[in-house]
């Protein structure tokens, strides 16, 4: 047979082969205009919001404007490689992560991908970044606390499992710091932690990596970071990666906690995008769908019904304020969608008290229903004690000559509370010492101790308790309460410490 009858045959035995296939459809449009990340593309009639769109040389895009003739779209990746008149392809996928325990311990971007260098990620599970949050009938009350560790926020500004509470304030006063130790206080318990890092320098994300990995605490946390170099794209990404990485916890019966760092630079990354799609800007030049960014995202935080599998996802954001400005409009928005807020204060951080919360501008909207019986026992008078000082010392402060006996008395026990709320960074503490302690300041065991004394008296008291009455903090950590036998025992071993101690 000639070369040019076996052209033929093989011709003919390939028609055979794809006679009956099935043909794909697949939706082509044309860049028209691309540059800072964005691309327009004429066509794609059929493209879906948030669908992920192939562009040459391997680089995804993701449908953000459905227009009438056009679609414009952020890319991700080298958008320098894209020039006008190349060829998008739809994918039909919506922009999905990875998700799945093999996530822990690792750092990822906004896309899932490992940026540690350990190697490739192995899972099959992935979950869409946007998702409508669970209805009202899915939920039950939050009623189970979240141990931050830190006293001041366990007494006085209760975390429970599916709530919102934001973190406030200016800007390096220790918002991040409470919530590191929050994840560091998680280590040996069950609730899987997910840091989302928003628009941070590279340095401080390796910061927060090896504090975590220095307290063992990467053994149930994931970083998910994209830094300030990383395009604005990535960044808008990042919090909604994180939260679809803690629902796929609690959507299987387990508890997680999501902490955005920050939500300010979120807002910036999502205003800088939709100037540049040509959406028409308000106020602080911010798109009229600013609150809706952070709401849908915020509202995916919730305690599932038992019925429903019973998980919990609790979301700690974190708002950077402009010199204790909290009416702007950021700040505004997420107040309003939160069910509370931690606001750390720059005097109180400069006057030495750290944590730096204001208690009469903090509030949990949870309440004492996310404590356990023996800290509301305690938590309930120490509210009370420090509203009570902080009214006499506003007073008092135009002259201490003329206040009798009782008022001094008050606002000597509120500065030495004040002192036992103070608390050293990356020491987060056990609820039954953080009981302990407060037991005695609140019932004037603390009295009669000078002012400067008062953290070296805790820190012995602690030492003291661990040393020759274990069986105390047990009961309180096992029972949750404070039984009244457990009390009895309690007041012995305070003042039995106290008779051994002099403090002068």
């Amino acid at each position: 047979m000639t070369t040019r009858g076996q052209d033929i045959v093989s011709v003919i035995k390939q028609r055979i082969e794809q006679f009956g296939m099935p043909v794909t459809l697949v939706d082509v449009g044309t860049v028209i205009e691309v540059g800072d990340g964005i691309a327009r593309i004429q066509g794609l009639a059929a493209a879906r919001y948030n669908e992920l769109l192939q562009f040459p040389n391997q680089i995804m895009g993701i449908a953000m404007n459905l227009e009438e003739d056009s679609v414009a779209t952020i890319i991700i990746g080298d958008y320098s490689k894209i020039k006008e008149g190349d060829e998008v392809r739809c994918t039909g996928q919506i922009a999905e992560v990875p998700v799945g325990e093999a996530l822990i311990g690792r750092v990822v971007n906004s896309l899932g991908i490992p940026i540690d260098g350990k190697g490739a990620i192995k899972t099959d599970k992935t979950r869409p970044l946007e998702r409508v949050a669970p209805n009202v009938t899915l939920r039950k009350p939050v009623d189970t606390p979240v141990q931050t560790g830190v006293k001041v926020i366990d007494s006085m500004i209760p975390l429970g499992r599916g709530q919102r509470e934001l973190i406030i304030g200016d800007r390096s006063i220790g918002k991040t710091a409470i919530t590191l130790d929050t994840i560091i206080n998680q280590k040996g318990g069950d609730l899987t932690c997910i840091y989302v890092a928003i628009g941070q320098k590279v340095s401080k994300v390796a910061r927060v990596v090896a504090t975590l990995e220095n307290h063992g605490a990467m053994g149930h946390t994931i970083v998910v970071a994209a830094n300030a170099s990383d395009s604005a794209a990535l960044q808008y990404l990042a919090p909604y990666a994180g939260c679809a990485m803690g629902e796929e916890f609690m959507e299987q019966g387990k508890d997680a906690l999501v902490i955005y760092d920050d939500l300010s630079k979120h807002a910036w990354a999502y205003r800088q995008l939709s100037l540049l799609l040509h959406r028409p800007p308000g106020r602080e030049a911010y798109p009229g769908d600013v609150f809706y960014l952070h709401s849908r995202l915020l509202e995916r935080a919730a305690k599932y019904a038992p019925e429903y599998g019973g998980g919990s996802l609790t979301a700690l954001p974190i708002i950077e304020t402009q010199a204790g400005d909290l009416s702007a409009y950021i700040p505004t928005n997420v107040i309003s969608i939160t069910d509370g807020q931690i606001y750390l204060e720059t005097d109180l951080f400069n006057a030495g008290i750290r944590p730096a919360l204001n208690v009469g501008l903090s509030v949990s909207r949870v309440g004492s229903a996310a404590q356990t019986k023996a800290m509301k026992r305690v938590a309930g008078r120490l509210r009370l004690e420090l509203a009570q000082y902080r009214e006499l010392a506003a007073f008092a402060q135009f002259g201490t000559a003329e206040l009798d006996k009782a008022t001094r008395a008050q606002l000597d026990r509120g500065q030495r509370i004040t002192e036992i709320l103070k608390q050293p960074q990356y020491a987060p503490m056990p609820v039954e010492k953080q009981v302990m302690i407060l037991y005695a300041a609140i019932n004037g065991y603390i009295d009669d101790i000078p002012v400067d004394k008062v953290t070296t008296f805790e820190a012995d008291f602690h030492r003291f308790m661990q040393a020759n009455h274990p069986e105390i903090g047990e009961k309180i950590a096992g029972e949750k309460e404070i039984s009244p036998e457990n009390e009895q025992t309690l007041k012995s071993a305070i003042l039995e410490f106290k008779q051994g101690m002099a403090y002068s």
